[in-house]
């Protein structure tokens, strides 16, 4: 690799670099379309709960197998290649869909996505340091999750739009979204492409154990199970919040689908003010909040029956859930800045909580309702409570 590029480039370069880059965190929120999709899957197949989970389940299944030997890759072909590698698997994921839509095909597409976004999340991120001063890193990074909600919250819309829209969708009906996200995967990769970014060499080559070994380190660990947490509560709420309206207030799918982009609509609003927020506020301090927020969704989703209330509960979880990740991913690269590869591969591994959270709650909820769901992502609300003592103070 080439040596590392000096962070002082012009304002019009570093333009130019950062547009693909945030063009690439936009396609790396088309993984949250699954939430939506099962949906629509379990109503078009007649799935159960715990039938439908599988299949975010699957999609994070694969963050386990492959986060930490991207790290490795990354060492060997670089990051900006390592992240093309990821954008054509997820361009394969999103074309399967729109010739077939079994039970099968969906499964491997929905792997086929999560393997993606497994590599991706695990080089994107630390490509962006080779950008961006380490002060503002987690601001950048939280920019960058506002370009993926943006992704995230329209994947509902453009669903509710293929399967209710007037206009010739070719029978694919709900479908229509792989369609218009495979075309804004295309993009990226070409411009990704065309986009030089130099890159920091790598010290050292590494292994599976050496990686693994930085769970060794306290704090490292913390982070890891920070970001389970993390994702387990968003995915979770991306697939339970419209489950919850059709029990309680009866809604059909696509009025309660709404649900989601609500969710979605306030993480990106979250997001993009954490951007700001993050470079005059300590995370400490803006985490401390963002936790606080979602104890009071919890208590909300748990006792709600009415649609305000509990459009409320999901609007506090999307605000609360959305500089989680940015800040905790930040916290873990600065405090082991020599292995910033390996431990990029450990924090994304940590998207396993995708699998573990809503295949609990999918057994939960077939066993006591939606309200058994809530209980589980309550679990890693407490957990991220916790964690807020652990940042660090001047961070």
């Amino acid at each position: 690799m080439n040596t590392i590029q000096p962070l002082n480039t012009g304002r019009k370069s570093m333009l130019m670099q950062m547009i693909p880059v945030m063009l690439c965190f936009f396609a790396m929120g088309f993984v949250d379309l699954v939430g939506t999709a099962s949906n629509y899957v379990q109503k078009d197949l007649g799935l159960t709960d715990s039938e439908a989970n599988l299949f975010p389940s699957l999609v994070f299944f694969w963050f386990l197998i492959f986060s930490v030997p991207t790290g490795m890759l990354m060492n060997k072909i670089g990051r900006k290649k390592t992240v093309l590698l990821s954008l054509i698997v997820t361009t394969l994921s999103l074309i399967l869909p729109i010739f077939d839509d079994s039970y099968f095909t969906m499964l491997i597409a929905f792997s086929l996505l999560g393997i993606g976004n497994a590599i991706m999340q695990t080089s994107l991120n630390p490509l962006v340091t080779n950008l961006i001063s380490s002060d503002k890193l987690a601001s950048t990074l939280t920019l960058g999750q506002f370009v993926k909600a943006i992704a995230s919250f329209l994947a509902p819309i453009l669903a509710v739009w293929g399967a209710t829209t007037y206009l010739p969708t070719f029978g694919l009906g709900w479908r229509s979204l792989f369609v218009i996200y495979a075309i804004v995967s295309f993009l990226s990769i070409s411009m990704l492409a065309a986009t030089p970014i130099q890159e920091e060499a790598a010290d050292k080559a590494s292994s599976i154990g050496s990686c693994l070994k930085l769970l060794g380190k306290p704090f490292v660990l913390l982070c890891f199970l920070g970001i389970m947490c993390h994702v387990g509560i968003d995915v979770g709420t991306n697939t339970t919040a419209p489950k919850i309206l059709m029990e309680r207030l009866s809604l059909p799918l696509e009025d309660a689908g709404f649900a989601t982009s609500v969710y979605f609509i306030f993480r990106t609003a979250g997001c993009f003010i954490g951007a700001f927020i993050l470079r005059k506020v300590s995370a400490r301090v803006f985490f401390a909040i963002s936790a606080v927020s979602m104890v009071v969704a919890m208590v909300i989703l748990l006792f709600s029956h009415s649609l305000a209330p509990i459009y409320i509960g999901v609007a506090l979880v999307g605000f609360g859930n959305s500089n989680v990740f940015p800040i905790i991913f930040s916290q873990a690269l600065m405090a082991t800045p020599e292995a910033k590869n390996e431990v990029s591969g450990l924090m994304i591994m940590g998207l396993f909580g995708g699998t573990v959270f809503p295949l609990a709650m999918g057994f939960a909820a077939d066993s006591f309702g939606q309200i058994g769901a809530i209980a589980i992502m309550a679990i890693g609300v407490a957990y991220l409570l916790y964690f807020t003592s652990r940042i660090k103070q001047n961070s």
